[in-house]
């Protein structure tokens, strides 16, 4: 039997899908619109600042003086393109600021929030603490009167700050009130009362000798404060009173000695 003619199988030949260039044209136009109407709404958006709205509860801040520092920020940068961080910044280096934060206000305004430091003591000579602790005038204009004046080695500000804030509630419950604390190159601890006594505390064992002072001397001092000129803690188990008419008493054990932490 003669074999069957096999047939080749055909060749599949890969075309290209035809392509409707009118229907490819409007696609791309429209694209086009879309993008072109995008960049005017960007445009349109992107309008000059007209009016800085300072918000805060001023004393020493003038909202003037932050709308300046503005100004000069942005100059002709329009309300999408305005850097707000770096006009934050700008406000933040004022004097007396604290912080600051920034907002868009649409369609042509900044809102910009300033909180003013608060001064809790005075730091040297015309420094200014804030209640952080923190250095933030090293020369200020005003001092407030009723502020304590704290003072040490540079660099210890918020350490003496911290100092100051922990024993001022204890005294407060006792009448008194500081006006004064001295931290000295050595170490050395020191604080004027408002009744204008001198407590003298060392360079030692800060802690237990306040609470000895606390526990031990405070009451003498509320009622003789007229008579005392100064509080020496820097002893083992007790302390010395200096007395303005003269002379020196020790109230401590018999044989109880200054510990030498002069």
């Amino acid at each position: 039997m003669a074999p069957r003619n096999r047939r080749k199988p055909r060749e599949r030949r890969w075309r290209l899908p035809a392509i409707d260039w009118r229907r490819a044209a409007v696609t791309l136009g429209a694209v086009a619109a879309v993008v072109a109407s995008g960049g005017g709404i960007v445009w349109a958006l992107d309008q000059p600042i007209e009016r800085i709205t300072v918000v805060g509860r001023f004393q020493r801040v003038a909202a003037l003086d932050v709308e300046q520092a503005v100004r000069q920020r942005i100059q002709r940068a329009g309300l999408v393109g305005v850097d707000l961080a770096g006009v934050r910044r700008a406000v933040a280096q004022l004097p007396w600021v604290d912080t600051a934060s920034v907002q868009r206000e649409w369609p042509h305004g900044l809102r910009v929030n300033v909180v003013e430091q608060v001064a809790a003591a005075r730091w040297g000579g015309n420094g200014l603490l804030n209640v952080r602790g923190e250095l933030f005038l090293s020369e200020a204009r005003h001092i407030p009167p009723e502020l304590p004046k704290l003072s040490g080695p540079r660099g210890t500000e918020s350490a003496v700050a911290q100092r100051y804030l922990a024993v001022q509630g204890r005294l407060v419950e006792a009448g008194m009130r500081l006006t004064a604390v001295r931290l000295d190159d050595r170490g050395a601890w020191e604080f004027d009362l408002d009744n204008g006594v001198t407590v003298r505390f060392g360079r030692r064992d800060f802690d237990q000798r306040f609470e000895r002072f606390c526990t031990a001397a405070l009451k003498l001092v509320g009622e003789r404060a007229t008579d005392i000129v100064h509080v020496d803690m820097r002893y083992t188990n007790g302390f010395a009173i200096g007395w303005r008419g003269g002379g020196t008493r020790v109230a401590a054990r018999a044989g109880e000695e200054s510990d030498g932490d002069a």
